[in-house]
């Protein structure tokens, strides 16, 4: 019995230990611990082993409740292949992350100049188009977030990263994406691509980046091997 309350205590951990996550991924990290903690007490609870099944039922809840979290459905797909050919030739990136969103990373000679948030002409289509395709998938959640190179305080670039990041918001509504499926986050200079020691590498870290997201509306919870 003791082990089994350590797993469940374990998978509440998952659960909450997500405060510095954004919307989607604390959706994927509660999924997860959800799914440990059930998976957690139908272990121990169908056939012997106990604490043994009991954590063995966490890791697979776990899994399962991760996968639930966000999901990777056929319209995700389309989604994702139609930005990588709206986008071909930009120096956009479209890829499909570990957590089942698509991530759309903008660099800087397309988004914003130096110092700025306003938003490049040459960044307006890809928007646009970007736009087009959020309105043929509307049960996805956008998560926007901005980042900046090195240069100047952190001050200035933590206000700065928000700024970009709410921009692209702005345009984004005003195209016809409600306003309610988004969250926008700003990085500063703390999460840079390239190390900040030539003018390149701190072009590469001034950047937007997009999540899209499918949320599943419940986890299903694994269910219990039948008696014998």
């Amino acid at each position: 019995m003791r082990k089994t309350v350590t797993a469940v205590l374990i998978a509440s951990t998952l659960a909450v230990g997500c405060a510095n996550m954004d919307q989607t991924q604390r959706g994927t990290a509660m999924g997860a611990g959800i799914g440990a903690g059930v998976g957690a007490v139908l272990g121990a609870a169908t056939g012997g082993g106990g604490g043994g099944r009991a954590a063995t039922g966490a890791v697979l809840g776990g899994a399962a409740g991760a996968v639930a979290g966000n999901i990777w459905s056929s319209r995700m797909e389309q989604q994702k292949r139609q930005m990588q050919q709206a986008t071909q030739g930009t120096g956009v990136q479209v890829t499909q992350t570990q957590d089942n969103r698509i991530k759309v990373e903008i660099p800087s000679d397309i988004s914003f100049d130096s110092g700025r948030s306003d938003i490049k002409p040459n960044f307006r289509p890809v928007l646009d188009k970007f736009a087009s395709t959020l309105a043929e998938n509307t049960g996805t959640r956008i998560n926007i977030v901005g980042h900046t190179d090195n240069t100047g305080s952190d001050a200035i670039n933590d206000p700065l990263s928000v700024n970009r990041a709410a921009r692209t918001r702005d345009y984004l509504v005003s195209r016809g994406v409600a306003s309610n499926r988004f969250a926008i986050d700003g990085r500063g200079s703390h999460e840079p691509l390239a190390a900040n020691d030539t003018e390149s590498n701190r072009a590469r870290n001034r950047r937007v980046e997009i999540y899209v997201a499918e949320q599943q509306a419940t986890a299903q919870a694994p269910q219990p091997a039948p008696s014998r």
